[in-house]
């Protein structure tokens, strides 16, 4: 009878370490065929939450913002330049700085500039380069081919910002728009990339207008380089002339050097 149970115990241990170790499937309602697999289920939920964070970054990401009004700023309209024009001394100034016209520019320079008259050619040929003279005719030659540009590159300017602002309101009122029809992700991608053509638009023309203002600092610069370098010879000159000539006053037994001529 002993021996027996020990049979008994030793088949209980060993069934109940196979249930220990078995797969955690069972059957359910008592059809054998029919099992629950906790693994399987475990791995379905993590799927389920994976498909739902997705589903929510897909619906931010198409949701429109409602509030965008509070960064919309002004676009400001550049006003026509306005010159004075009493005895036609400006005529087509005016013009130039307003509008696209390259003719208008170069002929409204030469009126509003003082002309070089013709016997200044026969004179300006006897000078040498690097003179005084022709220093001043380099520098005016300079100025009267800049100058132009930049009247020109104003009034350029002022055109492209009338003509190109119907598009910068309509972009900015998409831009702005807080419907449903301009706010998906692909259609805000397209505001973005027409906001980034706009913006390389606008640095083209300022650059052709920065261009004009370093030409015009060359000008001033050699008027400026050209005039310290004359009182550097005129310096230089009267030195020379009181080493090599007498200045003394006659019968005087001091003189005043010092003085400039």
């Amino acid at each position: 009878m002993a021996i027996q149970l020990k049979k008994q115990r030793k088949w209980l241990a060993i069934t109940a370490a196979v249930l220990l170790t078995a797969t955690p499937s069972f059957a359910l309602f008592g059809i054998g065929d029919v099992v629950f697999d906790p693994t399987s289920y475990a791995s379905l939920v993590q799927q389920l939450t994976t498909l739902q964070m997705q589903y929510n970054m897909v619906k931010n990401n198409i949701t429109h913002f409602s509030l965008k009004q509070q960064w919309q700023t002004t676009l400001h309209k550049l006003e026509n330049a306005n010159v004075a024009n009493m005895f036609g001394e400006t005529a087509g100034i005016k013009i130039a700085l307003n509008s696209n016209s390259p003719s208008t520019s170069s002929t409204a320079w030469k009126t509003a500039t003082v002309s070089m008259n013709s016997g200044t050619s026969s004179y300006l040929a006897g000078q040498s380069l690097g003179s005084a003279r022709i220093s001043q005719l380099a520098m005016i030659e300079t100025s009267d081919s800049i100058s132009p540009d930049c009247l020109t590159a104003v009034g350029q300017y002022r055109t492209n910002r009338t003509e190109n602002s119907t598009a910068n309101s309509s972009l900015l009122s998409s831009q702005f728009d807080s419907s449903s029809g301009t706010n998906s992700e692909v259609q805000q991608l397209n505001l973005l990339n027409a906001s980034e053509a706009q913006k390389l638009s606008e640095m083209q023309s300022q650059g052709t207008l920065q261009s004009c203002l370093a030409g015009q600092m060359t000008v001033a610069n050699m008027e400026r380089r050209n005039a310290a370098a004359e009182d550097i010879n005129t310096a230089a000159f009267v030195q020379q002339q009181r080493s090599t000539n007498n200045v003394s006053a006659a019968s005087e037994s001091n003189t005043w050097r010092t003085y400039l001529p």
